[in-house]
């Protein structure tokens, strides 16, 4: 059953929430869940921090279940801080959705026809773990001293960063992990879930199991020109070889980047 989470000014301490629909389950209205519906906590309120909590999804491999979301965010200046996600594709959603969807009903949910608002978010010494796309969405969010942990073969970051918004995902500090089972090269950091999706990375350690591309296209979103793809300072046995495309700004001097480095507007918490 879906936590909805739509009041305001909270702190949310010591939960641990647990789901297991996926997006090719069947709803009671007949159709496939969707993977907009398959959320174990919906959190639309402003100003809420979660501490110490666990969200994930159980749903399995997305070969096997579809998307599952475990956390979807869809409110103004949320934080975590020290929580776990567990999923596999898609176990983390940061709204807005795209303006548009690819296929009809493709954002079947309950946010589908909801005016889409820029949302910012931020992490500190999170846990995310999942295999395809496992954080996606259109906000601008920092994750500071986190670790993202794949548990399959897939990508981190899949961004749908509006047109008009200059930042988009950025990771500081970060460590890039996986489980025993994923091979190494396997992994990508980021690939453009929408044409002007904004990923950056600072100081971040990248494992083996990252490819030495780091940063996949997608459906030629990248080679256009309008996707922003950053990296400065990584370290690892990801980063070492590393050969990043020729769309994709790498190096160590994070001198005339493209996206702020400033975290989002994130305040008031109680």
């Amino acid at each position: 059953m879906q936590t909805i989470i739509s009041t305001s000014d909270l702190t949310i301490e010591n939960e641990y929430f647990t789901g297991d629909i996926g997006a090719l389950s069947i709803h009671p209205d007949g159709r496939p869940y969707g993977t907009f519906r398959t959320s174990t906590v919906l959190a639309e309120g402003a100003r809420i921090h979660f501490m110490n909590c666990v969200f994930e999804n159980t749903a399995g491999p997305g070969k096997e279940a579809g998307q599952a979301i475990a956390l979807y965010l869809d409110g103004d200046d949320i934080r975590l801080t020290d929580c776990i996600l567990r999923g596999h594709q898609d176990t983390l959603f940061l709204a807005p959705l795209p303006e548009k969807e690819v296929i009809k009903d493709g954002f079947l949910g309950p946010k589908q026809y909801t005016q889409r608002t820029h949302r910012s978010f931020l992490f500190k010494g999170c846990r995310i773990e999942g295999g395809v796309d496992f954080i996606f969405g259109g906000a601008t969010a920092v994750f500071e001293e986190c670790e993202f942990v794949n548990v399959e073969p897939g990508y981190v970051f899949a961004p749908c960063t509006p047109k008009e918004i200059d930042r988009g995902f950025l990771a500081k500090g970060c460590k890039f992990l996986c489980t025993d089972n994923v091979m190494p090269k396997s992994c990508y950091i980021a690939r453009p879930w929408r044409q002007y999706g904004k990923v950056r990375l600072e100081d971040c350690y990248l494992g083996e199991h990252m490819h030495p591309e780091g940063f996949a296209d997608w459906s030629g979103r990248g080679e256009g020109g309008t996707v922003v793809f950053e990296e400065y300072g990584s370290f690892g046995p990801g980063a070492s070889g590393a050969k990043r495309p020729a769309w994709v700004r790498s190096g160590a001097d994070p001198k005339n980047c493209f996206i702020s480095n400033a975290s989002p507007v994130v305040k008031n918490y109680k």
